[in-house]
């Protein structure tokens, strides 16, 4: 069998330019989300001018390659709200959780995702995460509960897990995608790709390993370098 590994932020930009790839990938392999934890600890940051005028020049880039949208709420609101704390442990715990009780945990980013980007909401904030799993339609006293589970000791041995992987593949930043099949792991440069969902599909689909029936197609192997395309 094959997985795609999907090494990602909840509050990368980019993770959200590489969104429309994700769920096109889902569409034919399964994908296994790894939170990496970017904005956790000591690099939790409060919005200031400073970083507002950093992100904002990365959000333009995101949007013109992807075509992904920045809501108004998000740029003219949460942007410069000062008392926002931009953390990424809490959010991550969500998305642990919402795949612990329904196997949703990519449902869940994709959701945080909109919340954040398009619509502004201070997706770090327990209340904020609780009323995104009712609009999920997640069983909230299910969600509580895992959510509990996964916070603290849980969360920073799921992010510790993660840096290992990128380590073991080379993996620098977020977003980063490893294709793994027969247990041969393959670093993917998604560069050329961002705003192509469908030609990532077609190249993923032609490397799928299918059960009895080899590849999907004769590419050749790529390695944790990064492939061809």
């Amino acid at each position: 069998m094959s997985t795609l590994h999907y090494l990602y932020d909840p509050l990368c930009g980019w993770c959200y330019g590489a969104a429309p790839l994700v769920s096109a990938a889902r569409q034919v392999i399964t994908v296994q989300a790894h939170g990496g934890g970017m904005m956790t600890g000591a690099n939790r940051q409060q919005v200031t001018p400073q970083l507002r005028a950093y992100v904002q020049q990365h959000d333009a880039r995101i949007a013109q390659l992807t075509g992904q949208a920045f809501g108004p709420a998000y740029v003219d609101g949460l942007l410069h709200a000062s008392d926002v704390m931009l953390d990424s442990e809490p959010p991550t715990v969500a998305i642990l959780a919402a795949e612990a009780i329904a196997g949703r945990g990519l449902d869940m980013l994709a959701k945080l995702q909109i919340a954040h980007y398009v619509e502004g909401r201070r997706i770090a904030e327990p209340a904020t995460l609780l009323e995104i799993a009712t609009e999920l339609g997640l069983n909230t006293q299910a969600f509580a509960a895992a959510f509990a589970q996964h916070s603290g000791a849980a969360v920073q041995r799921h992010i510790e897990e993660t840096r290992h992987l990128m380590e073991e593949v080379g993996a620098r930043g977020f977003p980063s995608f490893v294709l793994e099949t027969n247990g041969v792991l393959q670093g993917i440069d998604i560069g050329g790709y961002l705003g192509q969902p469908q030609a990532f599909q077609d190249w993923l689909r032609s490397r799928v390993w299918i059960p009895g029936g080899g590849s999907a197609g004769d590419a050749p192997v790529c390695d944790i370098n990064g492939c061809a395309i």
